[in-house]
C-alpha cells in the first residue's frame, strides 16, 4: 500500500484520497481507510480519532472527507445529510450519452441483501429519489468521459442510473460492463464544502492516476 495521501487536513478533519480496493469504513478483516489514517496520525504522534462520515464503494477510489474528533463527528455527518457539500465524480461510460450534458433523476430501489439497487417506476417503501447533473468532456469511438455531480447519495447511484439507461460504467460488472483492465470506472474528484467550525471553505480536488482507462483521455480539461 503506497503512502496515505492527504490533501486538506485540521484539527476537525481531514480530506484524503481512497485507493481503489481499499474499504470506506472500518473493518478488522482488510484494509480500511480509518485504520490507515490513524496509523498516519499515531506514526506522526497525533491525534488518532478517525470517523467516516461518508462512504465510497471498495471499488471506487478518490476525494473522501474524515472526521477527527469524536465532538465533530455529528457535525459533518449532518453537512453530507443535508446536502450542503458539493461532491464531484469523473465516470468512464460504454457508449456515448444522447446529450452531452443534462440531469438524470431517478426512483432507486436498494436490495441490501443482493447489495444492488434498481431504477424503478414508483414510489413505495425502500424506494428513494435520486438525481445527478452530467457533463461529457470527451469520448473515443466507445467510450465517453464523464463528470457528475451529485444532488443526492444513494447506493451506486451513479452506477445504477447509467447503467439504466444503456451507458455502463466501464469495467462494472455489477451493472453489465466487464473490462479486465479496470473495475468500475469512477472516480470522486471533488469536495467543496463549508466548513462547520471556521466558516471557511474547503475545496479540494484529485485527479485519478494516469492508468487504464483515465489514460485515454490524457490531457483533457477536466
Amino acid at each position: 500500500m503506497s503512502e496515505i495521501r492527504i490533501l486538506y487536513e485540521d484539527a476537525w478533519l481531514t480530506v484524503a484520497v481512497k485507493p481503489v480496493g481499499v474499504l470506506s469504513e472500518d473493518d478488522p478483516k482488510s484494509a480500511c481507510m480509518p485504520e490507515l489514517l490513524r496509523r498516519h496520525y499515531r506514526t506522526a504522534g497525533q491525534n488518532d480519532y478517525i470517523a467516516t462520515v461518508h462512504r465510497l464503494d471498495k471499488i471506487v477510489g478518490g476525494v473522501m472527507l474524515f472526521s477527527r474528533r469524536r465532538d465533530f463527528t455529528g457535525k459533518l455527518t449532518a453537512t453530507i445529510q443535508n446536502r450542503e457539500i458539493m461532491k464531484e465524480y469523473l465516470a468512464v461510460l460504454r457508449g456515448h450519452p444522447a446529450e452531452t450534458s443534462g440531469t438524470l433523476v431517478d426512483l432507486l430501489f436498494r436490495d441490501a441483501a443482493h447489495n444492488k439497487s434498481y431504477v424503478v417506476s414508483r414510489m413505495r417503501k425502500g424506494v428513494r429519489e435520486a438525481s445527478l447533473d452530467y457533463r461529457e468532456l470527451a469520448r473515443t469511438d466507445a467510450l465517453s468521459l464523464v463528470r457528475v455531480l451529485l444532488h443526492t447519495g444513494r447506493t451506486h447511484q451513479i452506477r445504477v442510473q447509467f447503467a439504466s439507461r444503456g451507458l455502463p460504467l466501464l469495467g462494472d460488472i455489477r451493472y453489465g460492463s466487464k473490462d479486465p483492465g479496470c473495475s468500475a470506472a469512477l472516480w470522486s474528484y471533488h469536495l467543496a464544502f463549508r466548513h462547520p467550525v471556521t466558516g471557511k471553505t474547503v475545496d479540494v480536488t484529485c485527479p485519478p492516476l494516469a492508468v487504464y482507462p483515465w489514460n485515454l483521455f490524457k490531457g483533457i480539461p477536466l
